[in-house]
């Protein structure tokens, strides 16, 4: 690990003591508070963390806490024995769609992510307040997780935010509105992130649940209480995974060989495929989220307002476009769901610390154009130069190499302190040393850069400027009332 010197009149102070304290288990808890300089008196009724067992690959080198903050969510830390001193702050992606926050949610993402507690950072995550759409909501509790960190174990000599896949937007919309230069953030990794934004980021799914009932029609059937497609699905219905799954097997035959389907089943999924640029490996994950995550959206956080808008789309590439056109249902947003939806999860590209990114090129969920338009928002914000993207030939949404993560997590860290900022070519060349230790294999692939967002997604009239939400804006809506989505 790096060991360079802190950035002069960092607010850090030296943890050399605590780390041996921590290495004595449960009994560190209790002295390490102490040592927050009175935070954990300031705080007052917030209870300390439980001990807890660890997932089997770090049992033997950190101890394992879990707990449950003021809102209700319910978090999980870990510090190694061997203690560098910096934290890794996590934002964890979904989002979940259960009522209350999820006690099995941190630990399990602990365990998914038990690499950098191994390569020596303390871990702490939240399973957030509810499920349910709400990024500030998540930002809010992402902050509320570091501070009973802090609370229990003093100040780290660096914070660093990781994000992934929704994640990725909590934790940048994290650093936007609780960081600074001056802390208390010193950097973001964010890993498969879904960085365009709610008002622009699920517009393929927009586009997918029109396409798809105009070749389909069975979603709803014509005998089933109709509703405009943008709500996802009416307030209070249901409709389970087995019975989407099968409304797509029997329009298109998804789970058929080739061979197996009939021409109708064939050509209907040739053109949702074509016209949506959907994969079919993930077609019917990305129907299922355009189903019931826009009906969380829509009817319980919205209170059944429209964000989402296919004026002015031209679809093209099935074999009858002019149909399609003709025939696709159409809608247009209520414009302050819009506001409402946008002010909660749009960046505005006002970040001040190193921000390095990593996203697999063939994630069939978050598509790797994403990180185009994160990279425009920070552009049009003027800080561009604060950021660093890389790219790995992986295809898995949920999880990349180990050996990446460690790699991308070093050179993150070596930024911060350091001052100098790594290139792809520079981090790439630097996995190999971590995969001696993982042998979860290197896949960087520093000569990638990926298309425009709108080359791969519709853009809906006056949607190709970013920052979709300016920094400006942002402000005005703040002194608005009620605006955003309710915590």
């Amino acid at each position: 690990m790096n060991s360079g010197p802190l950035p002069t009149g960092s607010r850090r102070r030296s943890w050399t003591g605590l780390r041996t304290t921590l290495a004595a288990g449960t009994a560190g808890v209790a002295l390490a508070a102490g040592l927050a300089s009175g935070t954990a008196s300031a705080r007052g009724a917030a209870p300390e963390p439980d001990v807890a067992a660890c997932p089997e690959s770090i049992a033997d080198a950190a101890t394992c806490y879990t707990g449950q903050d003021d809102n209700g969510a319910y978090y999980a830390f870990a510090v190694p024995d061997r203690w560098n001193g910096s934290l890794v702050l996590h934002a964890h992606g979904g989002p979940g769609l259960g009522e209350g926050a999820d006690p099995e949610r941190s630990p399990g993402d602990l365990e998914r992510w038990a690499v950098m507690v191994e390569e020596g950072y303390a871990w702490a995550g939240s399973s957030y307040r509810r499920g349910g759409y709400g990024t500030r909501m998540a930002a809010e509790d992402t902050e509320n997780v570091r501070q009973e960190f802090v609370a229990a174990f003093g100040e780290p000599e660096l914070t660093l935010l990781h994000g992934q896949s929704w994640g990725g937007n909590v934790a940048a919309k994290t650093a936007e509105v609780y960081g600074s230069a001056k802390g208390p953030y010193d950097g973001l990794l964010l890993t498969n992130g879904v960085l365009a934004g709610g008002s622009r980021g699920y517009d393929y799914r927009v586009d997918l649940r029109a396409v798809y009932q105009f070749y389909c029609g069975n979603h709803p059937r014509p005998e089933e209480q109709q509703y405009p497609l943008w709500q996802g699905y009416p307030a209070g219905a249901s409709m389970t995974t087995a019975d989407l799954r099968a409304r797509v097997q029997e329009c298109t035959g998804h789970l058929s060989a080739p061979q197996e389907r009939t021409a109708l089943q064939q050509r209907n999924l040739d053109d949702i495929l074509a016209v949506t640029g959907i994969p079919e490996s993930t077609l019917e994950s990305h129907l299922r989220f355009a189903t019931n995550t826009f009906s969380d959206i829509v009817n319980k956080r919205l209170d059944g307002r429209n964000p989402f808008s296919n004026l002015g789309v031209r679809y093209r590439g099935s074999h009858d476009d002019a149909a399609l056109n003709r025939g696709v249902q159409r809608f247009v947003p209520d414009w302050s769901a819009r506001r409402d939806l946008s002010w909660d999860s749009d960046l505005t590209g006002k970040v001040s610390v190193p921000v390095l990114t990593m996203h697999a090129i063939d994630d069939a969920t978050a598509f790797v154009e994403h990180e185009s338009a994160y990279r425009a928002t920070l552009r049009g914000a003027g800080r561009e130069r604060h950021l660093l993207q890389t790219f790995t030939r992986e295809s898995e949404h949920s999880g990349l190499s180990d050996s990446g993560y460690a790699t991308a997590l070093d050179s993150l860290e070596s930024w911060v302190r350091t001052g100098q900022k790594p290139t792809a070519a520079s981090v790439a060349a630097a996995c190999p040393e971590f995969d001696r230790s993982y042998g979860a294999g290197c896949f960087f692939d520093a000569e990638f850069r990926p298309d425009a967002y709108h080359d791969r997604v519709n853009a809906r009239p006056g949607g190709r400027y970013w920052p979709a939400m300016s920094a400006l804006e942002e402000s005005l809506w703040s002194r608005l009332g009620g605006v955003g989505i309710a915590h």
